[in-house]
This record gives structure tokens, C-alpha cells and sequence, in this order.
């Protein structure tokens, strides 16, 4: 399967949630306080932006898609200026005031691309009286191919299980980026979208990858939502549905400058692919992509279809090099929910020669991805002998990384690459030499799950061998002649 990039523009998303006014400071700080051990920084810009489910609109608008917000404000100054920027960014609005409270604000002081300090303004919302805010609900669902509830536990969403059941009477798919202790409230929903921390609150920590998975499944089951997508940080995110195989994918940021935001950014590019028809997974894969390129970016950003467009151009950002097992895995994950054809080869390639290169060249020209597995230096000692390799595992996973047909290199300390195979079943596993492909090992485990198996021919008269064979000889002939030459 391939990952094409959907026609976000004919489509309508309705956003109700906690709206809040996302206020910046920037400005230079060269000295402390004399009054107190504190930077002292010189405002010279104010940036004002929408946040929490104003930013999740943002997002959806940015790609081109109709939104809709929904949500509820004081009556004050920051409430016309959510309301002017929501116009000038396209995204249609229906805010209910209250007389009450504020609007909740948060102003964050910045220098240099560092968050020093954010200040809060708010007051959690009272037991309030929900018929303007259902009303409106009401009115403009219809319209909408999905519904995002951008749950801050802030107070407009008290109501949750009400929106829940009118949208699946409506036949409209629901899905719910959730805050709090009691996911209870968000029964029925579709999806949710919780990070790592707000998934281990309600069901523990996690010691393990199968233990998060069976966790995930146990609460999906227990409040009867289809699918969870859990974003994991550093380790990208996992899809997890009650009936289907969970799917990893790794993250891909580069350099992160600020993750403000991050989760707005997930919530809307998943909902908009979902209503623009791509599935769970293409859906996961462009969320990912688009979390990977807002967190390069300062404060609650957002990411149009074109940046999606060229970031899909160039490999979904799919990152290659040295990696170790679980990297490998996930990005093989993510390689595969793209349709690509994943090759694997394995050996010491203790000194890289150009019989090495010409089958490496070859072997990626079988498959979209080559993967090369390399014998850590104590399996090389078991397999070579006491003198090998010449080269430590470092140095030779370096040279293969940077030839241009290699994607992935990682060391394994097996005598064979057969649990390698099981776990990442590549489509096509290759090995260099003269002999038949049963002879291959792991031959049969990829022939088992319907995977090929090729043999490519040597270039003759080139080995590591024959190369330590004739330094041998020459360092043998070199010492003769100067004993000679002593006589």
C-alpha cells in the first residue's frame, strides 16, 4: 500500500473542545535580575495565536480541510481576539460566553528559541448549563464528516457522553484527544489519541511492549472504543484496535525546538485523513510524519498539505543508518504500511572490498529498502577464528552505512540471522556466493511466511580472505627480503 496524500479540501470536520488564547512574549535577555537570580528579557515581539481545540482547527484548516469550532469563552478582550484570528485563519466558529470566567490564557516568554517561562490564566469551568453549547452541537454535526473532541480538562467537555451518543446516532466517527483519570466519560468513541503519560494514569506503568499492548486492548474493550493511538515521544506512536494486529512507527523529528502543541498537530492530520477516506493505518502514517515536522517548529504550529506533500516525496521521512533492533523494527513497520519491499542480507564484512559493494549494489536493486545485519565481534571470533575481524563491529557498521545502496545496518550477536528473520520478515532475503539457495541460512523461515530467497553471484578473485591471504604473503616476502638483506 502505498501512501498518497488525500484531497483534504472536500471535506468538513466539526472541533468542540477547551479553547484557550496561546500568548508569546519574545524578546533578547543578556543579564540577570538584580533583584532576584532571573534572566531579565527584553520584549520586542507578542505573538497571539488560538490554542488547545482552537489549535487542533488551526491544524485542519492549514490543510485545506472545513472547520468548524465549538467551545466556550469569557466574555472578555482575549475572547475577540480568539475570535479575530479563528476568521483570518479560515476556521468557522460558534463559541458560547459566559459571564463567569475568563478566557483561559497562557502566556509563554521566549529567548533565543527557549521557553523560560509560562504563566496561566484560568479558572476550571463550573457545572454549567449545556443547552447553547448542544444546541450548536447539534446544528452544525450534519455538516461534518467527523467530530475531534479536544479534551483539555479544562470543562467544556463535561458533557461528553452526550456528544458521543448524538454523533454515533448520526453515524458520524468520533474520535477524542482525552485528559484526565476516568476515560469512562469517552465510551463509545471511535478512536482516542492519548500520549504515553495520560495512557500509563489510567491503566499503570507499562514494563513492557506486550504489556502496554495488552493494557491498551483491556481499556479499548472495557469502554467499547475501536482503535487507540498512542503517542510514545522519542518512540514514535502504536495503533492499537481490539481486533487487529497493533502497528508501530518510529518517530522521525530531527531536531525538536518545541513539542507545544504536538498533540493538537496528531489529532487533526489523523481526523482529516479519516474523513477524507484513508484508513487507520495511512491515516497513522501522516499524523506521524506531521508530528515529526511541527515539533521542528516554535510554539503551537501547524502543518499545511503541501509541507505533507514534500515530506511524503522524499521517503514519509523514513530515517535510515545505524540503528539498533527496535529502531529497525519500527521503521520497517512504517516501510511496509507504505508498500514498500523490504531486502535483507547478512555477514561479517569485515574488510569492505568491491566484490562487497557490486552485491550490495545488487541486492538493493531487488527491493525499495536494503537491510544489512552484521556479526558482532565476538560471533565473527566464533565463526573467522581467534584473528578476526580485523575491522570492530563500530567501524565496520560505519563504512556500510555510508554506501548509498544501504539504508539500515545493525549488529546482531546470533551465530545466525534466523531470529532476525522471524521478527522483521523482509520480502527478500539475499546472500552472495556460489552455492544453492537451500544451502542459504534462514532459507526456509522465509519461504515459511512466502518471502523469496536469492543467491547473486561473486566477483571473482575477491574475498576477505584472499585479501588477508596476500598481506600475509606480502608481509611474509617483505620480512624474508630483510633477512636476507641482514645476512
Amino acid at each position: 500500500m502505498n501512501i498518497q496524500l488525500p484531497d483534504f479540501t472536500k471535506t468538513s470536520i466539526l472541533v468542540i473542545g477547551d479553547v484557550m488564547l496561546d500568548r508569546y512574549w519574545f524578546g533578547e535577555t543578556s543579564r540577570i535580575s538584580p533583584e532576584a537570580p532571573v534572566p531579565v528579557v527584553k520584549v520586542n515581539q507578542v505573538d497571539e495565536r488560538p490554542g488547545g481545540a482552537g489549535n487542533v482547527a488551526l491544524n485542519i484548516a492549514a490543510l485545506g480541510t472545513r472547520a468548524m469550532l465549538l467551545g466556550v469563552t469569557g466574555k472578555d478582550q482575549a475572547a475577540d481576539i480568539l475570535k479575530q484570528q479563528l476568521t483570518a485563519a479560515n476556521v468557522l466558529h460558534d463559541l458560547c460566553h459566559m459571564d463567569s470566567i475568563p478566557t483561559i490564557t497562557k502566556l509563554r516568554v521566549i529567548s533565543r528559541h527557549q521557553q523560560l517561562l509560562r504563566l496561566d490564566f484560568e479558572e476550571k469551568f463550573p457545572v454549567f448549563d449545556p443547552t447553547l453549547l448542544l444546541n450548536a452541537y447539534q446544528t452544525h454535526l450534519p455538516k461534518a464528516k467527523l467530530v475531534i473532541l479536544s479534551d483539555y480538562h479544562k470543562g467544556t467537555l463535561q458533557y461528553a457522553a452526550q456528544l458521543i451518543r448524538l454523533a454515533k446516532q448520526a453515524g458520524i466517527p468520533l474520535i477524542v484527544d482525552p485528559k484526565g483519570s476516568d476515560f469512562s466519560i469517552y465510551r463509545g468513541a471511535d478512536v482516542i489519541t492519548p500520549n504515553l503519560k495520560e495512557f500509563e494514569t489510567i491503566v499503570g506503568v507499562c514494563h513492557h511492549e506486550q504489556d502496554m499492548l495488552d493494557k491498551g486492548r483491556a481499556l479499548l474493550e472495557q469502554h467499547d472504543i475501536k482503535a487507540m493511538l498512542l503517542t510514545r515521544g522519542e518512540r514514535g506512536m502504536t495503533l492499537i484496535q481490539r481486533e487487529e494486529e497493533e502497528l508501530h512507527f518510529p518517530a522521525h523529528a530531527k531536531e525538536v525546538f518545541d513539542v507545544t502543541g504536538a498533540g493538537d498537530t496528531v489529532i487533526a492530520i489523523f481526523g482529516a485523513a479519516l474523513a477524507s477516506g484513508s484508513s487507520y493505518a495511512e491515516a497513522m502514517v501522516l499524523a506521524n510524519l506531521g508530528a515529526s515536522l511541527v515539533v521542528a517548529k516554535l510554539g503551537a504550529a501547524s502543518v499545511s498539505a503541501a509541507e505533507l506533500k514534500a515530506a511524503l516525496s522524499v521517503g514519509g521521512c523514513i530515517t535510515g543508518g545505524v540503528v539498533n533492533e527496535e529502531q529497525l523494527y519500527l521503521a520497517v513497520s512504517e516501510a511496509r504500511i507504505q508498500g514498500k519491499r523490504i531486502v535483507f542480507t547478512n555477514g561479517c564484512f569485515d574488510i569492505l572490498h568491491a566484490g562487497h559493494v557490486t552485491y550490495l549494489q545488487q541486492a538493493k536493486k531487488l527491493g525499495d529498502y536494503l537491510i544489512v545485519a552484521i556479526n558482532d565481534d565476538p560471533s565473527v571470533k566464533r565463526l573467522k577464528g581467534l584473528d578476526r575481524p580485523v575491522n570492530p563491529v563500530e567501524q565496520r557498521m560505519a563504512v556500510l552505512a555510508g554506501l548509498g545502496a544501504v539504508d539500515w545496518v545493525l549488529s546482531y550477536s546470533d551465530d545466525t540471522p534466523i531470529r532476525l528473520l522471524k521478527k522483521l520478515q523482509p520480502d527478500i532475503l539475499v546472500k552472495g556466493g556460489d552455492y544453492g539457495i537451500d544451502g542459504v541460512v534462514g532459507a526456509e523461515v522465509v519461504r515459511a511466511y512466502g518471502g523469496d530467497v536469492r543467491v547473486l553471484g561473486v566477483v571473482k578473485s575477491v574475498s576477505t580472505t584472499a585479501i588477508l591471504d596476500r598481506i600475509k604473503q606480502d608481509t611474509f616476502d617483505e620480512q624474508k627480503k630483510e633477512s636476507v638483506t641482514h645476512d
